[in-house]
């Protein structure tokens, strides 16, 4: 399967790439490295497991996206509530 058909792939790369770019001036530089390698990891997962022969090795990595994603959604979260990330943009996400 070519992973850059697939919808949940696009969006989650846009994602990440708004992530780095949204928070490019943080100066909180652990917040910014662990949400911008939390947000990295879901699409690069994506695209790993789909490369996998094997359906095991498929699930494993889009399961470690998924993780990844609740990661970078709960660091979302707490940048939003500590004022590193502005509301409207980090909702929309």
């Amino acid at each position: 399967m070519n992973f850059e058909k697939l919808e949940v792939w696009k969006r989650s790369a846009r994602l990440s790439a708004e992530l780095y770019k949204t928070t490019a001036d943080l100066r909180d530089y652990g917040f910014r490295d662990q949400l911008t390698r939390s947000g990295l990891s879901v699409p690069s997962n994506i695209a790993e497991g789909m490369t996998r022969s094997s359906n095991k090795e498929k699930i494993h990595f889009l399961d470690i996206a998924r993780s990844s994603l609740a990661e970078a959604r709960t660091q979302i979260y707490i940048g939003i509530d500590i004022g590193y990330l502005p509301s409207v943009k980090g909702k929309a996400w």
